[in-house]
């Protein structure tokens, strides 16, 4: 059950209905936003005590929630979006097209500077770059581990972008965490349940990404182990779904969008570039993840993409990443929430 705040709720009436969600034997999650305060109760059977908590001062109403996904499901609440980074942070939904750019893994510090300069210089907000790379033949480039963030991390103490790099195993975190302002959990990983609840521990954003043959259930409740441990900055990732087609690398479910959008309030990305797996074929799909309405967009991008130690053939050129930015920043995007249907 989530408990909804009046917006002119005073302090002491949301921490009394913390109070009292507590005696109650239940475990509250409150959330605060800037406008709009939710309590998430958690326990078997809240949905007893609807009419007391409605009743209690400050309190506009209670939304029972019946899917497995309580804390990330809408219920009720805007998307408020979240902040990413300590100093100087950037908000992450809330209406802004945020771009992350930049190569699938880091190869070298020369690389990743040419990268975060033109992500930089373009507009884009956020630098990605795999220091850990899971992949499918253990003979592929596993990435450079410790040495690749500390390249990513000067990489943002240059240009001021914020950083977002893959962690596979919960023990990577212990002294390297502050090399990266969100972690991402990659596509792999997504049910990797003790992965996802050691990252919500760490109090820094995640970006959760879509397995390859998970349903957007399966994502939502891969979410709930984050939120479960207090932190509900997450970024869903919709990076392509294995279908039978074999002309891209994976199918692009851009009918995700409009699905999160009714079922949760946390922000979407489109990964135009795993999806598709084509260089060619990534800017009219990543116009159309803007156009869609997603609240970020990831893209990779790589000097020379043809000795690209891993996944060049879906990277974008410099020439190409210029032109694209252009068209993403300036191009329409859908709004979700208006109402466009025309009087009789």
């Amino acid at each position: 059950m989530i408990i909804i705040m009046k917006t002119d709720a005073t302090a002491e009436q949301k921490q009394a209905v913390v109070d009292e969600v507590q005696a109650r034997k239940f475990v509250p999650n409150p959330i605060y936003g800037e406008h709009l305060t939710v309590v998430a109760v958690v326990g078997p059977h809240p949905g007893e005590f609807k009419d007391h908590f409605e009743s209690m001062p400050g309190v506009d109403r209670c939304v029972l929630i019946d899917q497995s996904y309580k804390l990330v499901a809408r219920a009720g609440r805007p998307s408020l979006g979240f902040s990413v980074g300590d100093a100087d942070p950037i908000t992450i939904g809330g209406g802004a097209l945020t771009v992350i750019a930049g190569p699938c893994s880091v190869e070298s510090e020369d690389q990743v500077m040419a990268c975060a300069r033109l992500a930089k210089a373009c507009g884009a907000s956020m630098l990605r770059g795999g220091a850990y790379k899971p992949r499918t033949s253990p003979y592929s480039f596993q990435g450079m581990g410790t040495d690749g963030l500390k390249i990513l991390a000067a990489a943002r103490a240059e240009t001021g972008l914020k950083v977002i790099s893959e962690f596979t195993d919960a023990a990577q975190f212990d002294d390297t965490l502050e090399c990266v302002d969100m972690i991402q959990i990659g596509a792999r990983n997504m049910q990797n349940f003790a992965l996802l609840a050691a990252a919500g521990e760490t109090g820094k954003p995640v970006m959760l990404k879509r397995g390859l043959a998970a349903t957007i259930e399966d994502l939502l409740n891969a979410a709930e182990y984050v939120a479960s441990r207090g932190n509900e900055r997450i970024l869903l990732c919709e990076r392509g779904i294995r279908t039978f087609e074999t002309a891209t690398r994976n199918t692009l479910d851009t009918a995700a969008v409009p699905v999160l959008r009714k079922l949760t309030h946390l922000p979407i990305c489109l990964d135009p570039s795993h999806a598709s797996g084509v260089r060619e074929y990534i800017p009219p799909m990543a116009a159309a993840c803007a156009a869609i309405g997603a609240d970020a967009i990831m893209l990779e991008v790589h000097p020379d993409p043809k000795v690209a130690l891993s996944d060049g053939s879906q990277a974008l050129t410099f020439p190409l990443f210029r032109g694209l930015m252009k068209l993403l920043l300036a191009q329409p995007r859908w709004t979700y929430g208006v109402d466009i249907s025309e009087s009789e």
